[in-house]
């Protein structure tokens, strides 16, 4: 089962925009809701109103599940909704119970969070597995979401777990989709069912999204130069990983590399 959900865990819509891709590449059937009864502040979550052949309908936030054929031997078990404002772990022991009608084995939760990274790199990606960070150096402490919720108590209900968070570059600003994070978020989700998704459309627009920011930076000066500096810290991280991983002696030059750039410092 993939969920995500609308609200703090999903800046960007980056993380609930990779179900609403599956919904709409492979065949898919909505199999089920979560009442919304006593889960939600309508001042928070508001309903929405539309016009449906000339019929008004009052459309009131709720999570559905939906069944998406991906091939004829994986189905996927989807959730998406609104993140709930009450009760939360009986939301959570309904969306269990969800999960155990369907033989589901491994729930994977997603969401995306604004952070200091600059957008003309791979965005960062933090992946635990039935609750263990697989980088500790990006073990995470602080507020948390259904989310991390919905991964606890599966864990102790016996399910495999897997959590998968992208970070969206916060200076951007605002709330508009950021195709590269659910590109990222999508291509992280095959590796853990190891199949090949349909990611076509999301590339092209992870393009032209990439295209937007570099023409934003290029006219702004001041945030050209926070863009640079984003740069540089990025790369002298990924620099660290590659040379701890290679042994002690590359540990030591890494040291002798850091001390050199501090004592260039204005």
């Amino acid at each position: 089962m993939v969920a995500a959900f609308d609200g703090w865990n999903d800046a960007c819509q980056s993380a609930t925009n990779v179900i609403r891709h599956l919904v709409s590449k492979y065949r898919s059937l909505e199999v089920g809701h979560i009442s919304r009864d006593g889960y939600y502040d309508y001042q928070t979550s508001r309903p929405m109103q539309c016009v449906i052949q000339g019929t008004r309908r009052i459309l009131w936030p709720q999570t559905a599940f939906y069944d998406i054929t991906v091939t004829d031997d994986l189905h996927l078990l989807t959730q998406l909704g609104p993140e709930p404002n009450y009760r939360w772990m009986d939301y959570v022991r309904e969306t269990l119970h969800f999960a155990k009608q369907y033989d589901v084995s491994r729930i994977v939760t997603l969401g995306s969070m604004f952070a200091e990274c600059p957008h003309t790199r791979d965005l960062p990606i933090d992946v635990s597995v039935d609750g263990v960070q697989s980088d500790p150096e990006s073990e995470y402490n602080g507020p948390i979401g259904i989310p991390h919720i919905i991964d606890a108590m599966a864990i102790e209900e016996g399910f495999d777990t897997t959590s998968i968070w992208v970070s969206v570059p916060q200076y951007l600003g605002g709330n508009e989709p950021c195709p590269q994070a659910t590109l990222e978020l999508f291509q992280q989700l095959a590796s853990v069912i190891g199949l090949k998704l349909n990611a076509q459309e999301l590339e092209g627009k992870a393009d032209q999204w990439r295209a937007h920011c570099d023409v934003m930076v290029r006219n702004n000066a001041d945030l050209d130069g926070y863009v640079d500096q984003l740069e540089h810290d990025y790369d002298l991280k990924q620099h660290a990983r590659t040379i701890a991983s290679a042994g002690t002696p590359a540990v030591e030059q890494l040291v002798q590399e850091a001390e050199a750039y501090l004592r260039d410092l204005p």
